[in-house]
C-alpha cells in the first residue's frame, strides 16, 4: 500500500520505518528540514535498538522517503496517518493544534478519496474535529473527496518499540465504516500473523483505550509505590510483598516494581489529560488524581531520604548519580524523575556528578551545566570521592558491577537504590550502607 506520515518524531518514525518494512511503499514528512536531511541520509534524531538498522535498509531498498513537502505526501498516500506531538496544554488537556493543522493542509491538498488515521495519542471527540477541519478547507476550494477518519491509537514502549509494531499484543482500529476496517485489517495482517487480535471498535472508545491503557498501568506503578512506602513504614518487604500478589494471574507482575515514579512523554501527559476529559464531562476522577499525587510524592520522598541521611545538610557533599532518562534503552528524559531529583539536591547545595549511558546530551541541552553538576563519562568516573550513590534509572549495566572499585572510588560507601537493582543482605556484607525502596536497607 502506498502510505503517508505526517511527523517523523518518536511515534511517527517507528510507525513509518516498521510498515515500510513489510513492504509498503511509505513518505515521512516533518517540517523539520534539519531532521528530514538528517533521515534522508540514515541518522536518526533518537536512541531506539534496531530502529537505525530498519531506516537504513527501507531508504535502501526505496520503500521509506523522507521529505518536507507536505503536498507530496498527500498526494502519495491512499493512507493518511498523524503522528505529531499532542503536548500537555495549560490547563492540562492535550494540545491538539498541531493534529488541526495537519488536518486542514490535508484538507487544502486532497486529491482523492483518503482515510486519515490518528496515530497521535489524542482525547475522545478528535476524530469530529479532523473531520470538520479537513471538510472546511474542502469548502473552502469549493471541492468534494470522499474521506474516512480513522482512530488507530498507538501502544509502543521506548526501548522496544520496533519489536512492539513488529509483533503487536493487539491493534486497535476505530472507525465507522465497515469497507475502512476491512482496509486497515489488510494493513495490518503482516503484523499479526501470530493471530494476536485486530480489534475493530467505534472511534470515540478507540480514543479513549489508548489513555485508559496508560492510565492502568500508570496505577499500577503508583500502586506498588504506595504499598512500597507502607513496607517502609511497617518492616514488610515490598519486593516480597510483590511476587506475593504478582503471582496472581488476576495482577500479573508487569509494571509492578517499585521505584521513584513514572514518567516519559506517555504517562504524566496522557494522566493529565484524561483527568482534564473527565472533568470537563462533570465527572471528578478520584483514582486518577491518587495516581499522580503518590508518583510525585515518590520523587520527593526519594529526595527526602537522602537528606535525612545527612542530617539535612548536603551542602558541598559530592554525590554519584546513575541514571537520568526516564526508563533504560533510551535517551528520553521528558518527565523524567531524575530532573526533579537534580533539581532538588542542587537547590539544597549538593555537588553531583552523573552519568548515564545514552541522556547525557539531552540532559545537557535541557539544563545545560548548573554550578554543582557535572556529567562524568563513567559509571564509575561519577563515583570518584563520592559520599553517597543515587541510582534513579535501571539500566542492564548497573544490576552487576564491580563493588569492590565503587567501593574503592566512593568517600563514603553509600547507596540509594530508586530502583531496588541489588539485594540487601549482600550489599551489607560487602560494607555498604543501603538505602531502597520499600525494603530494609544497611
Amino acid at each position: 500500500m502506498k502510505l503517508a506520515m505526517f511527523g517523523a518524531g518518536y511515534v511517527g518514525l517507528v510507525t513509518a520505518t516498521c510498515f515500510a518494512e513489510m513492504g509498503n511503499e511509505v513518505v515521512c514528512m516533518d517540517t523539520d528540514a534539519a531532521k528530514v536531511e538528517a533521515l534522508q541520509q540514515g541518522r536518526i534524531p533518537i536512541y531506539e535498538p534496531g530502529l537505525e538498522d530498519y531506516v537504513r535498509r527501507n531508504l535502501e531498498e526505496n520503500r521509506l522517503f523522507f521529505t518536507t513537502d507536505l503536498a507530496e505526501a498527500v498526494a502519495h498516500g491512499l493512507i493518511l496517518l498523524i503522528a505529531v506531538g499532542t503536548p500537555q496544554d495549560t490547563d492540562g488537556s492535550a494540545d491538539l493544534s498541531a493534529v488541526l493543522a495537519v488536518a486542514r493542509e490535508i484538507g487544502r491538498h486532497m486529491n482523492g478519496y483518503k482515510v486519515i488515521v490518528e496515530k497521535s495519542t489524542v482525547p475522545v471527540g478528535t476524530a469530529l474535529l479532523v473531520r470538520q477541519a479537513v471538510s472546511e478547507e474542502l469548502r473552502a476550494r469549493g471541492v468534494e473527496f470522499e474521506f474516512d477518519v480513522v482512530s488507530n491509537p498507538e501502544f509502543l514502549k521506548e526501548g522496544t518499540a520496533v519489536d512492539d509494531f513488529m509483533k503487536p499484543d493487539r491493534v486497535v482500529v476505530g472507525c465507522d465504516d465497515v469497507r475502512v476496517a476491512e482496509l486497515m485489517k489488510e494493513l495490518y495482517a503482516p503484523f499479526v500473523r501470530t493471530n494476536h487480535p485486530i480489534i475493530i471498535m467505534d472511534v470515540v472508545s478507540a480514543e479513549l483505550t489508548k489513555y485508559a491503557a496508560n492510565a492502568f498501568l500508570a496505577t499500577k506503578i503508583s500502586f506498588i509505590n504506595e504499598i512500597a512506602n507502607i513496607c517502609a513504614r511497617t518492616g514488610a518487604d515490598v519486593d516480597m510483598v510483590r511476587r506475593g500478589i504478582g503471582s496472581d494471574p488476576r495482577i500479573g507482575n508487569l509494571f509492578l516494581f517499585p521505584g521513584v515514579g513514572y514518567g516519559g512523554s506517555c504517562f504524566p501527559k496522557d494522566m493529565q489529560a484524561l483527568i482534564h476529559t473527565a472533568r470537563s464531562r462533570g465527572y471528578e476522577p478520584r483514582i486518577l488524581e491518587a495516581v499522580e499525587a503518590v508518583n510525585l510524592d515518590q520523587r520527593r520522598y526519594f529526595v527526602e531520604k537522602v537528606l535525612d541521611f545527612f542530617h539535612g545538610d548536603v551542602q558541598d557533599r559530592v554525590l554519584a548519580v546513575w541514571g537520568l532518562s526516564f526508563k533504560p534503552l533510551t535517551d528520553d528524559i521528558r518527565e523524567a524523575p531524575s530532573l526533579t531529583i537534580i533539581s532538588r539536591l542542587l537547590a539544597a547545595g549538593a555537588r553531583l556528578q552523573a552519568y548515564d549511558p545514552k541522556a547525557m546530551p539531552a540532559v545537557q541541552a535541557h539544563l545545560g551545566e548548573p554550578p554543582g553538576l557535572s556529567y562524568a563519562p563513567s559509571g564509575y568516573a561519577a563515583l570518584q570521592g563520592a559520599e553517597a550513590l543515587l541510582i534513579i534509572t535501571e539500566w542492564t549495566a548497573f544490576r552487576e558491577p564491580d563493588f569492590e572499585r565503587m567501593r574503592s572510588l566512593m568517600k563514603n560507601p553509600v547507596i540509594f537504590d530508586g530502583r531496588n537493582l541489588y539485594h540487601p543482605p549482600k550489599m551489607a556484607k560487602l560494607g555498604f550502607r543501603y538505602f531502597p525502596v520499600g525494603q530494609k536497607g544497611e
